[in-house]
């Protein structure tokens, strides 16, 4: 199967970049269940045994937490506008190549339908 070369760009820009790469796989982890249930298990085991009510600490470390994941998911946002973008500028120039090649191909045709026009209409004998 191939794949657009704007996916192959950004893969390849991504894989070479270690900030990126991490950033990936924080935002993999965080947007799948496992991270739903191990912060079940985390907060219940927290509430139950560690911190007495009304967990000042738990709350402290959720909202830190929360803050950081937003910045992830802006940071897959930017990715993913970038992504958007530069599909479309390629696509843009793709499809501006394609209408010079079609507009090509058709006047040569023209000039060779005329050509053979001309041939077989004027110079046929009569």
């Amino acid at each position: 199967m191939t794949e657009h070369p704007v996916v192959t760009r950004m893969r390849e820009h991504r894989a070479a970049d270690a900030q990126l790469r991490l950033a990936d796989a924080i935002t993999h982890f965080a947007g799948s269940m496992w991270f739903v249930y191990l912060h079940v298990v985390v907060f219940a085991v927290w509430m139950l045994l560690v911190e007495a009510s009304p967990w000042p600490t738990l709350t402290l470390i959720v909202s830190l937490e929360a803050i950081f994941l937003s910045t992830f998911v802006m940071i897959g946002q930017n990715r993913a506008a970038a992504f958007q973008q530069a599909k479309a500028d390629h696509d843009f120039l793709e499809q501006e190549l394609e209408l010079k090649t079609n507009t090509q191909l058709t006047r040569e045709i023209h000039l060779l339908t005329t050509e053979l026009h001309r041939r077989v209409v004027e110079e046929a004998p009569r």
